[in-house]
């Protein structure tokens, strides 16, 4: 995508955290841009911190893990807009702990938002995409969790199953010239943590304790990256066409470390020629071939 400038940008979860840094990124290089939430004070605040720049946002209250409602959030974008071109899937919740302590609510809350959100998201934006013949670009964001998954089982398990869906998705519309982008930041101030206070009452059986204030107050101390900053690097993202989004050098060794280990544990044998002959369209992709792989970015962040 040469630029967003004029594009209609849609981003769930988009009312605080990196949501609104991926909508203020957006809005600040010229996209019409919506956000949806489930807390109408949090949009309220979103629509009053964009007026104070100048900026200009649309609204949505709706809940990710409600289908129809995200289909008459998308209904609402296309009458107001006449099309969508930009989906980023940004709805999370930050639920961390131990596996053998999750209850059977922790469970179906974090997979309704973090993977039935994002699928929800696709029902309802993706025909709105196809729709107009002009491509697009769709950012799920999932996390480094997905590709260090050293704590916080849950979390990380739904995260992981977002950069698969991502990958494949990249692979099936890109002839569509419909980019599909895995975000997986690092640490970002926001408040994804202390968000998990807010559970809705049919998943209120939580296996796990309530976030620590102190933890949240000590974490605003810590040099994490900047909602803006992790917004800008989504926009870079998007008008790369990157599959993968990535925002902090500091997991590169480990990741790579991670990789070394998954490489390591394959059988040290001949292949089977038949085999492989018989599958090739699960052993590769033309998506992760050199040719078709950009360079890292290195231009400062917000450079586009």
């Amino acid at each position: 995508m040469e630029n967003v400038s004029g594009k209609v940008a849609v981003i769930t979860g988009g009312s605080s955290g990196i949501g609104r840094g991926i909508a203020t990124a957006l809005a600040r290089a010229g996209a019409r841009t919506v956000v949806t939430g489930r807390r109408r004070e949090a949009l309220d605040a979103t629509a009053s911190a964009f007026a104070e720049e100048g900026l200009e946002v649309h609204t949505i209250r709706a809940d990710v893990t409600d289908l129809d409602a995200m289909r008459a959030a998308a209904d609402e974008v296309e009458s107001r807009f006449g099309r969508v071109d930009i989906l980023v899937n940004n709805a999370g919740i930050g639920l961390t702990g131990r596996v053998v302590d999750a209850t059977p609510d922790d469970w179906n809350w974090v997979i309704d938002v973090n993977i039935r959100g994002v699928g929800n998201g696709i029902q309802a934006f993706l025909p709105k995409i196809r729709a107009h013949g002009d491509g697009g670009q769709i950012v799920n964001t999932a996390s480094m969790a997905a590709l260090m998954p050293i704590v916080a089982g849950l979390y990380s398990m739904t995260k992981g199953a977002i950069v698969a869906l991502s990958e494949a998705m990249h692979i099936e519309l890109r002839d569509e010239n419909i980019g599909v982008s895995a975000y997986c930041p690092g640490p970002v101030h926001s408040d994804i943590a202390t968000n998990v206070a807010n559970r809705p009452a049919r998943y209120a059986a939580s296996g796990y304790a309530p976030p620590d204030p102190a933890f949240a107050a000590a974490s605003k101390l810590q040099p994490y990256m900047t909602a803006e900053e992790a917004g800008e690097r989504v926009l870079r993202g998007i008008l790369r066409g990157d599959m993968f989004i990535l925002t902090h050098p500091e997991f590169k060794a480990g990741v790579v470390a991670r990789h070394r280990a998954i490489e390591d544990a394959f059988p040290d044998e001949p292949l089977d020629e038949a085999r492989a002959a018989a599958i090739p369209f699960l052993t590769s992709s033309p998506a992760y071939a050199p040719e078709n792989r950009l360079p890292s970015p290195t231009s400062p962040a917000g450079a586009v």
